[in-house]
């Protein structure tokens, strides 16, 4: 079978965000940003301490010499000096790039730098500034730590993960009354990931436990899989299935759920073939606008960057809403914030942490469209 059952678990571990991506070359143009839809309110308090006066509004702190992570990187700070440079910021604006292990000397450089940092990228990163006990400025860090750990007082989160579309995703199969919910997962971490975000969040909106699955590419596990499935009948049978699989698995699978209503988050996915496109329709996603309305009129000014990767063209648009959060701490942080940027609808949440709400979409006549209007 293509899908091997297997016990369904109350809580999946929310843990691990995607470490690498796609191996591509990025660089940088200027572009203008949408602006922030709520001016930002400034909390009180006492600004933490810096060594030095900062000379410059905000450092960005990435690993720009760390292999692993060089491209992403990259992505990240096109979109952001773009942006800075859209708003007649760059020169208020410095990048600070380290390697493997560079983390602490970069953050250093960067706290008598600037008033704000952004940064780090990846976790383990994060995990090292957690643990040092610095003396930061406010601090804009593109990840969060696992279990939602706790960070210091200047420390505010802004991460593009996918467990915000694992909510996302609930909540839309939620209002189409789905009630018997089948996830069927890649094994890889990441995938693994967004099945258990999303099992988590259908849990503590009152949902039953979905049955998880286990996805088989094989063609004669497919067949049996189909055959399989017309057999069921009433409530045994999926009112909506989670595909918590890369594109071209899901592009495999799809096919044999017939009528079935399935989604998906596009993160996992870089850009289908037009046979895949064809196979993947009718499938709804969450995936960044940046990505699915490029003509609408909050990006009119903004160039289109080819990075030949969907992976790293998220990061760039990434890269644009993490310097407009990084302007709201100009004066302060912001007790409110609310922006239609990029990647979704950016929110100031509890525990200092910026969410991100992506945008639904379905694969339709071969074409990535806007879910409007529920349709």
């Amino acid at each position: 079978m293509p899908i091997a059952a297997a016990t369904p678990h109350p809580r999946f571990v929310r843990a691990l965000l995607m470490a690498a991506l796609l191996a591509l070359p990025a660089a940088f143009s200027a572009a203008q940003v949408p602006p922030a839809t709520e001016s930002a309110t400034r909390a009180e308090g006492v600004a933490p301490k810096r060594a030095d006066k900062p000379q410059l509004d905000i450092a960005l702190v990435l690993p720009l010499e760390a292999p692993a992570y060089a491209l992403a990187a990259d992505a990240v700070r096109s979109g952001f000096l773009a942006a800075a440079d859209a708003a007649g910021a760059s020169a208020r604006c410095v990048v600070i790039g380290h390697g493997e292990g560079g983390v602490i000397a970069a953050f250093e450089t960067a706290r008598s730098a600037a008033k704000v940092v952004v940064g780090p990228l990846v976790r383990d990163d994060l995990k090292v500034i957690a643990g040092a006990n610095l003396e930061l400025p406010w601090t804009i860090a593109l990840n969060h730590l696992e279990d939602g750990a706790p960070l210091s007082p200047q420390i505010y989160t802004f991460a593009l993960t996918i467990d915000s579309d694992a909510r996302l995703l609930s909540r839309r199969m939620r209002d189409t009354g789905a009630q018997n919910i089948a996830v069927i997962s890649g094994e890889t971490p990441f995938l693994q990931r967004f099945a258990g975000a999303f099992a988590t969040e259908w849990l503590l909106a009152g949902g039953g436990a979905p049955n998880a699955f286990r996805f088989d590419a094989s063609p004669p596990a497919l067949a049996s899989f189909k055959r399989e499935l017309d057999k069921l009948r009433g409530t045994q049978r999926p009112d909506a299935v989670l595909l918590a699989l890369n594109g071209a698995n899901a592009a495999r699978l799809k096919p044999y759920l017939g009528s079935i209503a399935s989604f998906a988050s596009a993160l996992a996915f870089d850009r289908p073939s037009d046979s895949e496109m064809r196979d993947l329709d009718g499938l709804v996603v969450a995936e960044l606008p940046w990505l699915v309305t490029p003509d609408a009129a909050a990006f009119a000014q903004l160039p289109r960057r080819e990075f030949g990767s969907a992976a790293l063209e998220r990061l760039y648009g990434f890269g644009l809403d993490a310097f407009n959060v990084a302007q709201a701490f100009r004066a302060g942080p912001p007790t409110r914030f609310s922006l239609d940027g990029a990647t979704g609808v950016i929110t100031l949440v509890e525990g200092q942490q910026f969410a991100r709400e992506g945008q639904l979409a379905v694969f339709r006549g071969g074409q990535l469209v806007p879910l409007l209007n529920g349709r």
